[in-house]
């Protein structure tokens, strides 16, 4: 025997599903006389946890592995009632609905797919679809339902009920479907209610408009009203859709370049240039003018010592041409108004207080992630997808410093995805690391092997920095022998710390790697010596005596 999605099951649990089914009848309006809607308490997926009371789920980890059903069919009109408990800020898309005729009791819980969407709505028998991402937020009371016409409505909080998709079988039981995906992290199960036609909004049963479709703010997902719906023409058909794949691989690469634990406390200032706008619980940025130009953003807290921010580049425009500048200053942005934020963000630095600002120089597009961070020493590191590119600029970190962005260009809307104090994640070393000492810069290769092995940033990825203060801009420094080597030897590779050093970098004289690492930093374009920056002109292997 093999169960409802092609898995092995036990003969034992077998039903028979020869007679017609249908679905439990329309009560009076008002709350359900029936058993409660709880979870499922075995079919779920493998990150699922789940309370004891079978109301409350959350994701213990990952993006997705997070099929969840309900525990008994639905009636026709219940409407399935949940809460956003948790949001994880640095992923992408949201909590997926839908309906199974599926009985989630004869479902292996082993072969549950990742996803909801595509895999579980390409095969028979289940229907879902992505809640809209600008819905997803915490304390958000999400509540969905079948009507007899096997469409499927929605509405969150107090909004009006909009059309989800259709196409629903409703000739047989129907369960619900929960996919906890991406950024909704936890969800909690409320009393469901049965609210039939005339209970809901006896207005859109009767209006005969044309109906108005409104488009999603981030996709091409099409809602549409039901105060805008005649329900009773049976020529008006919506085809049901699926969700976009691209998410899913998405998320599997950040998956690999965030760190396990983000935290989720930094937002960007409601004071912002009047062409950008603020979304999503003020972690989105959005360019709302062509010209682009006034489009400053700033974090809502200054920045900690060594505390790494996560970007992303949301939506870019190939087409266009600019990049995104950022910077910090130590101008809390609550002093400022609108009318302080100029046309061009570099005559910031003629002001009184600190400010820095600068270009990413690397080619970007939309999913890329950026990682900025401000050591101890003051000094700015960006990393691009998991790899160093070096110090940017100086900053003054004796005062509290906030970070400031400017969307322009290909750079339509960038997400903050939150921050880690774990430096070393995306190859962002602390300063306590054995590459570094406190009189030579924060390594920002340290710690990085493999494919994300990268070269430190040079001279020109800083063409655009400006500065006011008395760090800024800082030099490199001028000869090889410096303080930075003195000290302790250091046996382990500044790059894999796994292998001995036993390789002298010519022409600076430093000697930080291992053979292996030094012949791959080699290769690459602007290769540097990760001590002092100065360029790799050869690699010389070294054999001690003892």
């Amino acid at each position: 025997l093999s169960d409802s999605i092609g898995g092995s099951f036990s003969a034992s649990s077998h039903r028979c599903h020869h007679k017609q089914k249908h679905c439990l009848p329309i009560p009076q309006c008002g709350t359900l006389s029936i058993s409660p809607l709880l979870f499922h308490p075995h079919t779920k997926g493998s990150q699922i946890i789940m309370d004891t009371t079978q109301k409350a789920v959350k994701r213990q980890a990952s993006f997705c592995n997070a099929i969840t059903f309900s525990n008994r069919p639905i009636v026709i009109y219940e409407q399935v009632r949940l809460k956003i408990t948790k949001k994880q800020c640095c992923w992408s898309g949201a909590l997926r609905l839908g309906f199974t005729s599926k009985d989630p009791s004869r479902i292996n819980p082993d072969t549950l797919p990742k996803y909801a969407c595509p895999d579980l709505v390409s095969q028979s028998g289940f229907w879902a679809k992505a809640l809209p991402e600008e819905f997803a937020n915490e304390g958000n009371i999400i509540a969905f339902w079948v009507d007899k016409k096997g469409r499927v409505f929605y509405r969150v909080n107090d909004s009006p009920a909009m059309l989800f998709f259709s196409g629903v079988r409703t000739a047989e039981p129907l369960w619900a479907l929960i996919d906890v995906y991406g950024l909704t992290r936890g969800v909690q199960l409320l009393d469901s209610e049965i609210i039939p036609p005339d209970c809901l909004r006896p207005r859109s049963f009767t209006a005969i408009r044309r109906p108005s479709l409104r488009r999603d703010t981030e996709d091409t997902r099409l809602s549409v009203s039901l105060c805008d719906l005649n329900l009773q023409e049976d020529a008006f058909h919506v085809t049901a859709t699926t969700c976009p794949i691209p998410q899913n691989s998405l998320n599997s690469q950040h998956s690999h370049l965030l760190p396990s634990q983000l935290e989720s406390d930094l937002r960007f200032h409601l004071l912002r240039g009047p062409h950008v706008k603020i979304l999503d619980d003020q972690t989105v940025a959005r360019l709302e003018h062509a010209r682009e130009e006034r489009t400053l953003v700033f974090t809502t807290r200054p920045l900690r010592i060594n505390e790494t921010i996560f970007v992303k580049i949301n939506k870019s425009n190939a087409v266009r041409t600019g990049t995104l500048s950022y910077g910090v200053t130590s101008c809390d942005p609550s002093t400022l108004r609108p009318s302080d934020l100029p046309y061009n963000p570099e005559s910031l630095v003629d002001r009184k207080e600190f400010w820095a600002i600068c270009r990413v120089l690397v080619p970007l597009q939309s999913g890329d992630i950026l990682g900025f961070m401000v050591n101890s020493d003051g000094e700015l590191h960006l990393s691009h997808n998991g790899a160093g590119i070096g110090m940017q600029v100086c900053a003054d970190c004796s005062q509290p410093l906030w970070m400031f962005f400017v969307l322009h260009g290909a750079i339509m809307q960038i997400r903050l995805l939150g921050s880690t104090t774990l430096a070393e994640r995306l190859g962002l070393s602390a300063p306590s690391s054995p590459s570094s000492t406190p009189n030579s810069p924060t390594v920002l290769c340290s710690g990085v092997s493999g494919p994300l092995l990268s070269t430190c940033g040079s001279g020109p990825l800083c063409s655009s920095i400006s500065g006011t203060g008395p760090n800024s801009p800082s030099s490199l420094p001028e000869s090889p022998i410096s303080p930075s080597v003195s000290g302790p030897w250091v046996d382990e590779c500044t790059i894999c710390y796994e292998n001995v050093v036993d390789t002298v970098i010519y022409s600076c004289g430093h000697m930080c790697l291992c053979y292996s690492c030094g012949l791959k930093l080699k290769k690459m374009a602007n290769a540097c010596c990760p001590i002092c920056r100065r360029a790799i002109k050869d690699i010389i292997k070294t054999y001690r005596s003892t």
